[in-house]
């Protein structure tokens, strides 16, 4: 039996399936779309029907072929597992806490997760030594060395890494846990919310949280809805972590979705899962809040050194691209023709997969219109310093810029003026990290697009 049958075999009998909320189905349900990347898969009349009973609330089962295909549509993301509960509980994982002056947000923490089979607080260089910790640093090394040395403490199957400035809600683990069932699962994220605060920044993190990825479940992989998942609140497989040497303590910033990436790369699954909820303080201070968005820029370019090709600006189609490019140098017409002839040929490109028309030139409007929103995106955030250089400039160059600005605009209305300007100085601040650690690194594939075609994979 082959590796991939075994990892096949090896899916829990017993798990339900949920269809992600981006899956549509085609001719008689044998054709599915959906998933981040978008995917298209086809079934044979045995497999839809088996996918029928699945989306009806029965199991997998114990047979093989149905755990092959069951592991495909995981691996598409096309579905998200509810596997059997009962494998692991909160004596199975111990919690790991790097700590730098926060004496209070330590005892929220312990008085939070005391149903763990350990607790480790790690002092990474506390000016007032912390009675809680098991470790200390006299001279901080980073929040990288601190779960390092914690994980690595650790006798339990799971660490749960959780900063001190976090508090898990009640039940956290009983969402995360049965995920582990499946083996191939290394790590789990919940949802990071933004503690409830009376200070703007604080109102702003409860909508825009950086920690926050969605009510949505996911495959966490790069260049997805969820490429990544922050190691402030997330559970790891302590096996993993010794293969992979953990936590790389040469970045101050981004070690963890370096890690994550990691992981991914050796055919590892990460998963995010928000039915568990973990409460994160927000910064209180405008510098503080703008420094830290700054500190999450300056990651870009030491990731993309690490994993290239996994880190682009803007992925968009060329040819949604070249269309979003003439309408600004002042072509409407060619714009126009380029979106509606693109458009049109898509479901030529579609023919004989059982796509209707229809929903092709769905996808293609809706393909090109995504596509104005990260470019929109990439010109107020990473390319910004250019942006501004050339609206002092030219008039064409300060349309650019006011049409970037629109989806904060629409983002920010029934708010104050405040959250609006709050909004522009979070892109702001992660753009100019992004240029500073470009060039620290000597490393430009964080400024530059990606492009490609309008294919289904």
């Amino acid at each position: 039996m082959s590796a991939h049958e075994e990892s096949d075999e090896s899916l829990p009998e017993g798990t339900l399936l949920r269809p992600d909320d981006s899956v549509r189905r085609f001719v008689h349900g044998r054709v599915l779309i959906g998933g981040s990347p978008l995917r298209l898969l086809r079934f044979g009349t045995w497999s839809a029907r088996l996918f029928d009973r699945w989306v009806g609330g029965e199991p997998v089962g114990g047979n093989a072929r149905e755990r092959q295909l069951a592991r495909r549509l995981l691996e598409a993301g096309l579905v998200h597992p509810e596997p059997p509960g009962g494998r692991f509980g909160p004596a199975d994982a111990t919690l790991v806490s790097p700590v730098k002056d926060d004496p209070a947000g330590v005892r929220r923490l312990l008085a939070a997760t005391g149903e763990l089979a350990e607790r480790l607080v790690i002092d990474d260089g506390s000016a007032e030594p912390l009675p809680e910790a098991v470790l200390r640093d006299e001279n901080p090394l980073g929040p990288a060395a601190a779960r390092n040395a914690g994980w690595r403490l650790a006798r339990t199957e799971l660490v749960a890494f959780v900063d001190s400035d976090a508090v898990p809600g009640t039940g956290w683990l009983d969402a995360v846990l049965p995920l582990f069932a499946d083996p191939k699962v290394a790590a789990v994220a919940p949802r990071i919310l933004s503690g409830p605060g009376d200070a703007s920044v604080a109102r702003y993190e409860e909508d825009r949280s950086s920690l926050d990825l969605g009510d949505r479940p996911a495959l966490v992989r790069p260049m997805s809805r969820v490429s990544y998942v922050p190691s402030a609140a997330l559970v790891v497989r302590r096996s993993v972590l010794a293969e992979l040497g953990g936590f790389d303590e040469r970045l101050r910033f981004g070690e963890d979705v370096d890690l994550v990436w990691r992981m991914i790369e050796r055919g590892h699954v990460v998963r995010y899962q928000p039915e568990s909820v973990v409460r994160h303080a927000s910064r209180t201070g405008l510098l503080p809040w703008m420094r830290q968005r700054f500190d999450y820029g300056t990651s870009a370019a030491p990731l993309s050194t690490r994993h290239p090709g996994l880190l682009s600006c803007a992925k968009v189609s060329r040819w949604s691209a070249i269309s979003w490019g003439l309408l600004f140098s002042g072509r409407p017409a060619a714009s126009l023709a380029t979106a509606v002839v693109t458009a049109a040929l898509f479901p030529r490109k579609l023919r004989g997969r059982g796509i209707p028309t229809a929903e092709a030139l769905r996808l293609a409007g809706w393909g090109h219109l995504g596509a104005g929103r990260i470019l929109a995106e990439a010109v107020r955030r990473t390319w910004w310093p250019l942006a501004l250089a050339a609206a002092l400039f030219g008039v064409r160059a300060r349309i650019v810029v006011l049409a970037a600005l629109l989806p904060c605009f629409a983002e920010s209305r029934g708010r104050t003026p405040g959250w609006l300007a709050l909004r522009v100085l979070d892109d702001l601040a992660y753009g100019a990290g992004v240029w500073v650690g470009c060039a620290r690194e000597r490393n430009l594939d964080p400024l530059r697009p990606r492009f490609t075609d309008d294919s289904l994979r």
